[in-house]
C-alpha cells in the first residue's frame, strides 16, 4: 500500500517501515499513529518474517504532535492516548520480531516507540529522552514502556528530570540492543533482525506472545503461562520437524505459519 506518511520497503522478507515526515520531525500525530497502526497490521498479515521501524530526517521522532492537544478537551485527549497505544500494542502484537533502527534522537513517544519494539539498534550519535519532567506534561504513557526496559530508578530520572541520555547509555541501561558508528548501522540492524527471524515462524510467534503474558507475572504465574505454551508448542508440526531434524543430522524444513486474526 502507498501511504502519505511512510515508506514501505520489503527485501528478503525483512520489510522496513519508515517514518517519512522529516519536516515535522517526525512527531506522532494522530493521522500518523493511525497510519502507522493500518502498516504494522498489513504486515502481520504478510509473508514478513521481521519488521524494521526507520526514520528519515535530523529526528528519529519527536514523539506527540502538541497541536493534537492543544485546546482538545479531555475526551479528546483520552482518544489521542488510545490510538497511541493501540499503535504500540499492535508493535508487540504482530508475529514478527520488529526492530527499531534509531539513526537520531527519539524523544517522549518516539523513545516510548522504541522501547515498545522487541528490539533496537541505535547509531551511537543517536539520543534518549522523556523531556515532560523539566516541562508542563510528564510523559506518563511513554514512561509505561521504559520502565518496562530500564528499572524503576532509572526510567525515574529519565523521567523527573527530563534529560536526554546518549545511545551508549541506552545500551548500559536496556533501553537498546546495541550502539554502533552511523557507517555501520545499517549493517548492525539488519544482522540482528536477520538472527533473530531464523527459525520457524510459528515458533517465533509464540514465542514472542508468550514473553510479553509472562513477563510481567509473578514467578509461579509466569511458568504456569510458559509451561503451558511450550507444552502446547512441543507438539506442533514445526516442532516434532525441529526435533526430528536434530535427531536425524539434518536441515529442518518448517512449514506452520502464524495465525493472524
Amino acid at each position: 500500500m502507498t501511504y502519505q506518511h511512510l515508506l514501505t520497503t520489503t527485501d528478503a522478507r525483512i520489510t522496513t517501515v519508515t517514518l517519512n515526515r522529516p519536516e515535522k520531525r517526525n512527531a506522532l500525530a494522530m493521522d500518523v499513529m493511525l497510519e502507522l497502526t493500518q502498516a504494522l497490521q498489513e504486515i502481520g498479515r504478510s509473508d514478513a518474517l521481521g519488521v524494521i521501524l526507520a526514520a528519515n530526517g535530523p529526528v528519529f521522532s519527536a514523539g506527540h504532535n502538541f497541536a493534537d492537544m492543544a485546546g482538545a478537551t479531555e475526551q479528546q485527549a483520552l482518544e489521542l492516548f488510545r490510538v497511541c497505544t493501540e499503535m504500540m500494542d499492535t508493535l508487540q502484537a504482530l508475529p514478527q520480531p520488529v526492530l527499531a533502527k534509531v539513526h537520531a534522537l527519539a524523544t517522549a513517544a518516539g523513545c516510548q516507540l522504541v522501547a515498545t519494539c522487541d528490539l533496537a539498534v541505535a547509531a551511537d550519535t543517536a539520543g534518549f529522552a522523556i523531556p515532560g519532567g523539566k516541562a508542563g506534561l510528564f510523559c506518563h504513557t511513554p514512561l509505561v514502556a521504559i520502565a518496562r526496559n530500564v528499572g524503576r530508578k532509572r526510567a525515574l530520572e529519565m523521567a523527573l528530570t527530563g534529560d536526554a541520555i546518549d545511545a551508549k547509555t541506552a545500551a548500559e541501561w536496556g533501553l537498546i540492543n546495541r550502539c554502533v558508528p552511523p557507517e555501520q548501522l545499517d549493517t548492525a540492524a539488519l544482522d540482528l533482525i536477520t538472527r533473530a527471524t531464523r527459525g520457524s515462524a510459528l515458533s517465533k510467534h509464540l514465542g514472542k506472545q508468550g514473553f510479553y503474558r509472562q513477563v510481567g507475572l509473578a514467578q509461579d504465574q509466569a511458568y504456569g503461562v510458559a509451561s503451558t505454551l511450550m507444552a502446547s508448542a512441543a507438539v506442533s508440526s514445526d516442532a516434532q520437524e525441529g526435533i526430528a531434524a536434530f535427531l536425524e543430522k539434518r536441515p529442518a524444513v518448517y512449514t506452520q505459519k502464524p495465525i493472524v486474526t
